[in-house]
């Protein structure tokens, strides 16, 4: 069903070279938090209790895991390779606390691309605003199978 919207894919595995890299910056606001403890109910008091978090080796609140992932997992189905791509596999380190407003670099790099398995293979490394590293991931991602000139066809078939 087309409802006019324009599409966009990513790139399909063909598209898609050893190398190819991206950097993302992302700030971990209130309004974050709030989103992911609000859906998750996760009442953690590591991630939200000032008082609590202060009697921790942590000193402070600290950023959920699975937030950080969620980071990463968008920026795959938003950019490399971008919409219609799915995540097969996640291997994730986290080397450090992320606390609340800090800013994180990401950089993504392509490191393999099988074309017999269709999956190419992501690396993935976080670092805070001092540079520090808090995060190291291997993802393995299947791009998109399916092209627009593929959906126009479809369409096209299925019009007339």
């Amino acid at each position: 069903m087309n409802i006019g919207k324009p599409r966009k894919l990513g790139k399909t595995i063909e598209d898609i070279e050893e190398g190819d890299s991206l950097s993302l910056t992302e700030s971990i606001e209130d309004k974050d938090l709030l989103l992911y403890l609000g859906l998750t109910n996760d009442a953690n008091p590591l991630y939200i209790q000032h008082d609590y978090a202060q009697k921790t080796e942590y000193g402070k609140p600290i950023v959920p895991s699975i937030m950080l992932m969620g980071i990463i997992t968008s920026a795959i189905s938003k950019h490399l390779p971008g919409p219609g791509s799915h995540v097969v596999n996640f291997s994730v380190n986290f080397v450090g606390p992320v606390f609340h407003y800090e800013t994180l670099t990401f950089q993504f790099e392509v490191i393999k691309v099988d074309k017999m398995k269709d999956v190419v293979t992501i690396s993935i490394e976080a670092v805070n605003e001092e540079e520090d590293r808090v995060l190291d991931a291997v993802v393995m991602v299947q791009p998109p199978q399916v092209t627009l000139e593929d959906l126009e066809e479809k369409e096209g078939e299925t019009n007339e």
